[in-house]
């Protein structure tokens, strides 16, 4: 995964059959009828172009909808979590008109989930459905 995000800037076909066999055993109820991506100023068409094309697999439309307005640093780089919440609050927007069924909501990686928290208030707020947030990977290193 990281070979692809920094190399190629595409994620492989591999894993976006492998992500939608995943969302298929899953199976959120409701079944998402739409599905949409985080926005990134930095990689604005890696995780679009993934989401899209599991989009595609999963026979579902995709529509961008998400924007981020202003550049902040990276989650992993804040301190606490009132820190990521604060980070990300106001630099996400829905500039497009959210469809009213469950939504999936894509990313690659997660780290504090804030940005995934809101996104899906955002939607919500903004007439979706449900949503049903689904990411390649987490950051977060928890002890066990």
């Amino acid at each position: 995964m990281a070979r692809d995000k920094y190399q190629t800037g595409r994620f492989g076909d591999e894993l976006v059959s492998a992500s939608a066999e995943v969302i298929q055993e899953w199976n959120p109820q409701p079944f998402p009828t739409w599905g949409t991506a985080i926005p990134s100023l930095r990689h604005p068409d890696l995780v679009p172009n993934f989401a899209r094309r599991l989009a595609v697999w999963l026979n579902l439309p995709f529509v961008t909808v998400l924007t981020k307005v202003v550049e902040t640093p990276e989650q992993k780089t804040m301190q606490n979590s009132a820190f990521q919440a604060r980070n990300v609050a106001g630099a996400l927007e829905v500039t497009g008109r959210c469809s009213r069924g469950p939504v999936l909501l894509v990313d690659d990686v997660v780290d504090s989930r804030w940005t995934m928290t809101i996104a899906a208030w955002l939607l919500y707020r903004h007439g979706s459905g449900p949503v049903f947030p689904f990411a390649l990977a987490s950051a977060l290193v928890r002890d066990n």
